[in-house]
This record gives C-alpha cells, sequence and structure tokens, in this order.
C-alpha cells in the first residue's frame, strides 16, 4: 500500500487533488482493514471479496489513476491470500478474479466522472471569459463618478446570464444602463451581448438619452420574438445633473444623507422591443451622493415568503467605505438572508458623485445639448 501511494506522488508530478487524496485515503483504510480482519480469520480467505469495494470507494472521489493504483494493490493482495493457502479453492479464485474484474469497472466510472468533471470546469472557465467580454470591469472611477459594479450568478456553474450593466464618460457625461433579459440561457446571454454592444455604440453618438433608448429599441426588436423583451435603465450625469430614463425596470435608489429615495420615472414606459416612449428623471446631486441600480432579482430574493428589505437596509450597507466596499456588504447580507440560494442572477451598478470637475459647463440635461449648441 506504502509503494502504491509513494508511485502516485512520484516527484515531478502533479500534486493529487483533495477529491484523489480523500478517495485514495478511504481506499487505504478500507483495504487495511479487510486485510486485517482476513489474516486474523486463518485459512481458507473468507473475505476476500470485499476488496472488489476498494477500487469503487476510490472511485466516487478519485481520479481514475488512483483508482488503478489502489485497485492493482487491492487485486494483488486478493491473490497473495490466495496463493498462502494449502490448496486455492474456486471459490477463492473466483473472488480474486471479481477484484480484478471490479477494478476495471471501478477505473471505468472514475475516468467518465473525471471526464465529467473536466467538462464542468472547462464549461466554467468558458463562463467566465463570456463574463468578461459582454460584462467588463467597472470603475473604480469613471468620469466625476466612483463606480462598481457585481454580478451575482444564482446557480454555481454559470457566471453569466441575461443582466446587463454598462458605465462609460462619453462627450455627454457619464453615462450608465443597467438591464434584464427576459428569460435565461444562452438566448438571454446573447441578447444581453446586443443589446450592450449597441448601448456602447450609440450612447457616444447620441446627445438625447430618448434617442439611445430609440436605437436600443430597435436592436432588440431585431433580435427578439413577439414575447422578448429587456427592461433596462438609462442614467446621465453632466456636472452634477443626473438625468433617468426608465424602460420597465426597478427605479434606481438614491442614497443621500442617510436616506433612500426611489427614483420613479414620470410616467411608467415599456421595456426595450415594445417601443417605449420615455419621460426624463432629473435630480441635481450633491457630493457624496450614491445610487444604487439593481436587477428584479433582488427586489424578489425572498426566505420563507419575506422579501429581502432592500429600501430599509440599503444605507447602512452600501453607505460606508469605497462603492465597491457597499456593493460586497450588500452581497454578504443578501446571500445570508436567502441562505445561499437565489432564484434569479443579480446585476449591480453603484456610483458615488465625488463633484463636479473644477470649470466644468453649466449642467444640461442631455435632451437640451443640441439646443444650448445652436
Amino acid at each position: 500500500m506504502s509503494l502504491v501511494s509513494t508511485r502516485l506522488l512520484q516527484p515531478g508530478h502533479r500534486p493529487l487533488s483533495p477529491g484523489s487524496r480523500a478517495g485514495l485515503g478511504a481506499a487505504i483504510v478500507l483495504l487495511a482493514i479487510v486485510s486485517a480482519v482476513e489474516a486474523a480469520d486463518g485459512r481458507p480467505a473468507h473475505y476476500l471479496a470485499l476488496l472488489a469495494a476498494v477500487p469503487f470507494l476510490a472511485a466516487a472521489l478519485a481520479s481514475w489513476l488512483v483508482v488503478l493504483g489502489v485497485g492493482v494493490a487491492a487485486t494483488l493482495i486478493g491473490v497473495g491470500f490466495a496463493l498462502v493457502e494449502p490448496k486455492m479453492s474456486l471459490v477463492t479464485s473466483v473472488n480474486v478474479v471479481a477484484v480484478a474484474l471490479a477494478t476495471g469497472l471501478a477505473v471505468a466510472v472514475a475516468w467518465v466522472r473525471q471526464r465529467q468533471a473536466e467538462r464542468i470546469v472547462e464549461l466554467t472557465k468558458l463562463a467566465s471569459v463570456a463574463q468578461q467580454a459582454v460584462l467588463r470591469p467597472l470603475g473604480p472611477q469613471v468620469g466625476t463618478l466612483a463606480v462598481a459594479g457585481r454580478y451575482i450568478s444564482s446557480t454555481a456553474t454559470a457566471e453569466i446570464g441575461g443582466d446587463l450593466y454598462e458605465a462609460i464618460d462619453t462627450p455627454y457625461g457619464v453615462r450608465m444602463i443597467i438591464g434584464d433579459v427576459r428569460g435565461k440561457g444562452l438566448d438571454a446571454v446573447r441578447l444581453a451581448s446586443i443589446v450592450l454592444g449597441s448601448y456602447r455604440h450609440v450612447a457616444y453618438e447620441r446627445a438625447d438619452l430618448r434617442a439611445v433608448v430609440a436605437d436600443l429599441d430597435r436592436a432588440v426588436a431585431r433580435n427578439v420574438g413577439d414575447e422578448d423583451f429587456v427592461t433596462a435603465a438609462l442614467v446621465e450625469e453632466r456636472g452634477g445633473t443626473l438625468t433617468i430614463v426608465n424602460c420597465g425596470h426597478p427605479p434606481p435608489l438614491l442614497l443621500r444623507r442617510g436616506a433612500v429615495i426611489p427614483l420613479e420615472p414620470p410616467a411608467p414606459a415599456p421595456p426595450l422591443g415594445f417601443m417605449p416612449v420615455v419621460r426624463p428623471r432629473v435630480e441635481r446631486l450633491e457630493p457624496g451622493d450614491r445610487l444604487l441600480l439593481f436587477t428584479d432579482g433582488l427586489g424578489e430574493a425572498r426566505r420563507d415568503g419575506e422579501f429581502f428589505p432592500t429600501a430599509d437596509r440599503a444605507w447602512r450597507l452600501l453607505g460606508h467605505g469605497t462603492v465597491a466596499d457597499g456593493l460586497a456588504s450588500l452581497e454578504t447580507a443578501l446571500v445570508e438572508w436567502v441562505h445561499g440560494r437565489l432564484d434569479d442572477d443579480i446585476a449591480l451598478v453603484l456610483m458615488e458623485y465625488v463633484g463636479a470637475r473644477t470649470g466644468a459647463a453649466a449642467a444640461v440635461p442631455s435632451w437640451e445639448v443640441g439646443a444650448a449648441e445652436s
């Protein structure tokens, strides 16, 4: 048994994974117990068939190479007990052959399980790459704003879904978007990437946020079915003036001097894909103001039928440290509230207004830029 362990851990080879170490340890313990019981029982051998469980025990956790090693060790031990019998019985021979066959089956099981685990790891890596390509890291500073973004996945194997966000510094001020694609899976990811790609282009080209909404609406309509849509909230900060247009999305929360203010739109508008006609809401920002943008996964997070009290706890969780610290606190409190079980993905963006640039032009809402310049 020590020879098997030594060969599996030879210098120059990769160290065993925690699962392989656990499987190897459990198999060795079982092998030692069966061997000790068989040795104490005397002749003829009665317990050799139990050695067939050794490779299967290892196969539950260890790699196929480890399973092969412990299976060969179990077979050799069985052969050793068989050879010391004065006259090898048919039952003993069959038991030794059964251990060898069990080793082969256990190796096959471990190989299949290992391939599936490697595939899951590869898919997780691909999801991480897709997330970095679609949802680029935000901040820590975009224009005059301190900005942080966070994506909380509802599943352990997928890191990205249909939620989206972006923050960019444009000639018309800092512009942000947060959105949520109806549905899940690859189609949702594809539509989220289309919306973000379009936004990253038109946000630099359109002076009016309503024109940005119209362009995004056409992009969504060209790529979805009759019942698909994207809720979205678009935010622009220009010289301390905050402009928000909302297309069927949860209203952002303004955190100011300990108060939490939902920035409801002046009039409701349907999501992107349904030709929304939006009315902007305008707020004058104060230094130190923070704005939380979020998707409806946050509003739907609940335990025992009780929803997470976002508005009640927002200031205590988000009003301290940096904006990244605030989002980390919110995520920790949220995961604790739902006991680690979320029903939907959540995208979060937190920004803080630190004050206008020195010598900045007077604040002009985005839809008045053209008129002011003419």
